[in-house]
């Protein structure tokens, strides 16, 4: 069975994002986008929630061809235009865009049924919405976390209105030069 995991870059208190969906206190680097191209490119689906989406579908597809085009711009271009993208949203529609499916409902029913498909894990990515309705569903898998170090005090959590405990097992954890600590946790169903 295919696995659900969930990337973020979270505060040590929490957060994936500031308040209004600020993201500039993510610490990346050529150390981090070498770590996590490594793994991503193993994946053949990405998950998305719709905000998340569009942002990426205005970036990735021709950012590998600009001129000035990273080392990273390249290499996650190049992943983003080959792997299938799989969107959480109740308005979109997917008549333009290539390689990609539109989940806007029966949740569970349909990532159940994507789990089970052939393939590799499914990485969630970002997202906050899209990760809390498949946490309240018990459908994440696996937490893939970049703890970067600030403190934000406020903002959007990654974890909210969780009715059960979820226990993890920790399976690595990987510090870089910047600061940030990998953690890489599996949900323990047992």
């Amino acid at each position: 069975m295919r696995k659900i995991i969930s990337f973020m870059h979270i505060s040590l208190d929490g957060f994936v994002a500031g308040p209004n969906g600020e993201m500039n206190w993510i610490k990346v680097d050529e150390e981090i986008f070498d770590h996590v191209g490594k793994r991503i490119s193993e994946g053949d689906t990405a998950l998305y929630g719709r905000v998340t989406h569009q942002m990426m579908e205005n970036y990735w597809p021709t950012a590998g061809d600009e001129p000035d085009a990273s080392k990273h711009d390249i290499e996650h271009s190049k992943w983003y235009n080959k792997v299938h993208k799989v969107v959480l949203s109740r308005t979109m529609q997917d008549a333009d865009l290539t390689n990609t499916t539109i989940i806007s409902d029966n949740l569970s029913e349909r990532i159940n049924k994507m789990k089970q498909q052939e393939g590799k894990e499914i990485l969630l990515f970002g997202s906050p919405t899209a990760t809390h309705s498949l946490m309240q569903q018990n459908l994440i898998d696996g937490y893939w976390l970049f703890v970067n170090p600030i403190i934000l005090g406020q903002g959007i959590p990654l974890f909210v209105d969780i009715k059960d405990k979820i226990k993890l097992k920790l399976l690595t954890t990987k510090p870089f030069t910047s600061g940030v600590t990998e953690l890489n946790y599996t949900v323990d169903r047992q």
